[in-house]
């Protein structure tokens, strides 16, 4: 299922997702207390059972041998693992009846303002944002909710032996030059120069995620939270649509976007017969996985920034995937803190899963290497008024984070759908405004 459940999430939209149900000792279950990180590993135990999106690491045992390696520092806690394939979906209708265990990443569909209602706080901004990235994404009033299984930086997956044949060698600083290199890539090679995974949907919202990287600006996706028409011209996410667009528009993508599959492109760019895809860099392990698997090179496999410099430089906004919680209905809340520590920390995740750690002294990871070596700059998207964002982007009905409007977006600049590029952005920035003169009002 999804990005995640083959190899890796990034996101979204992609990771382990954790859920526990208490099966005695350990912590208590009092509403709204502190899930304490314990003082004493060999103090707590408890029964803790793992709910994820991350099916294929429950089938091939990886999960299971987490476990074991968690059990050598906390030998009293009983790790069990249950893999939910539509997770948003099911983890939504278990949490209205309390029964999502104790932890859990915490689903999109619950407004940040209610985080309190259903998780345990985990210390506040002030002792914990020192320690991890990402955790302004889930707090409120003070107190933190979520801990980030991993961050990740995006751009555009590609096939650099392809790109080389097409005799494309160095990354495209602007919008215009990525499109000349799509053109080559489709004139010197006869792949198809960039696929947009249309059917599959969620990776039309890995765009949205470049929000900040156009402009090399932290607060970008703070700077929403009012009438501020985000498609008017120079805006990022104006800049950001507008090249898919064009790609779309100009013939350099899949002939029948209808028709596109998320597996089958793994191996499309890795054989070469696809020049690029926009995802997380968390993607890069899975298409340098299936690359391997097909006896081709997984050095082929590179990751390039969004085609936009600040100052000379390209720039790397830094997002948060899911973010791991307790459920405030946990009565075993050490026994799931623990677990949330040692596998940020201490299990290895995020190093082998080529993503970024939330853990903000650890080193950035070994697939971001090009963009380290050619010293992309690298910042943490601040989502201090994620709440705000959302709840315009909810009353509008455009869905910044999901896929429908990219899809609109494509219809139009393939002419299945009416209108122009103008008016698509018209509408978008009208409803945008509309809705945020109304939200809190």
């Amino acid at each position: 299922m999804g990005k995640k459940t083959t190899a890796l999430s990034g996101a979204l939209l992609t990771a382990v997702m954790l859920t526990v149900s208490a099966c005695g000792g350990g912590g208590g279950g009092a509403t709204g207390e502190t899930a304490a990180a314990p003082a004493d590993p060999k103090e707590v135990s408890g029964e803790i059972k793992v709910l994820t999106q991350r099916t294929d690491l429950v089938q091939n045992g990886a999960l299971k041998q987490y476990a074991a390696d968690f059990n050598k520092i906390y030998p009293k806690v009983k790790v069990s693992f249950d893999g939910i394939t539509d997770y948003e979906g099911e983890v939504k209708i278990r949490m209205s009846a309390k029964s999502y265990g104790d932890v859990l990443f915490i689903p999109g569909a619950v407004a940040k303002n209610d985080y309190p209602k259903f998780f345990a706080p985990l210390g506040t901004t002030a002792e914990l944002s020192s320690r991890y990235r990402f955790s302004d994404k889930t707090e409120v009033d003070g107190k933190v909710y979520g801990i980030a299984q991993f961050g990740t930086a995006n751009g555009f997956v590609y096939n650099k032996a392809l790109w080389r044949k097409a005799g494309v060698t160095a990354w495209p600083e602007t919008p215009q030059a990525f499109l000349d290199g799509l053109k080559a890539v489709k004139a010197k090679t006869g792949a198809t120069p960039y696929y947009t995974n249309f059917k599959d949907g969620w990776p039309l919202v890995q765009w949205t995620a470049n929000n900040g990287s156009v402009g090399c600006d932290a607060q970008a996706g703070n700077k929403l939270a009012g009438p501020v028409s985000p498609w008017k011209e120079g805006s990022e996410l104006r800049t950001i649509d507008g090249l898919l667009h064009d790609i779309v528009e100009q013939g350099l993508s899949e002939k029948d976007p209808t028709t596109t599959n998320w597996e089958n492109s793994k191996s499309l760019l890795a054989d070469g017969k696809i020049g690029a895809m926009m995802l997380g860099s968390w993607s890069i392990t899975q298409m340098q996985g299936v690359a391997k698997d097909s006896g081709l090179n997984p050095a082929d496999i590179g990751f390039m920034p969004f085609p936009v410099q600040k100052a000379g430089k390209f720039c790397a906004a830094l997002v948060s995937d899911y973010q791991q919680a307790v459920s405030v209905h946990s009565k075993n809340k050490t026994a799931a803190r623990a677990w949330i520590d040692w596998f940020t920390e201490k299990s290895g995740f995020a190093e082998k899963e080529g993503v970024v750690s939330a853990v903000k002294s650890a080193p950035m990871p070994a697939t971001l290497k090009e963009f380290v070596d050619n010293d992309v700059t690298f910042f943490d998207r601040s989502e201090a008024k994620t709440a705000a964002v959302n709840d315009i982007d909810d009353a509008a009905e455009i869905g910044l984070n999901k896929q429908d409007y990219r899809q609109k977006l494509i219809d139009t600049a393939r002419g299945a759908e009416k209108g122009s590029l103008e008016d698509f952005f018209a509408d978008l920035n009208k409803r945008w405004d509309e809705a945020a003169k109304t939200v809190g009002s």
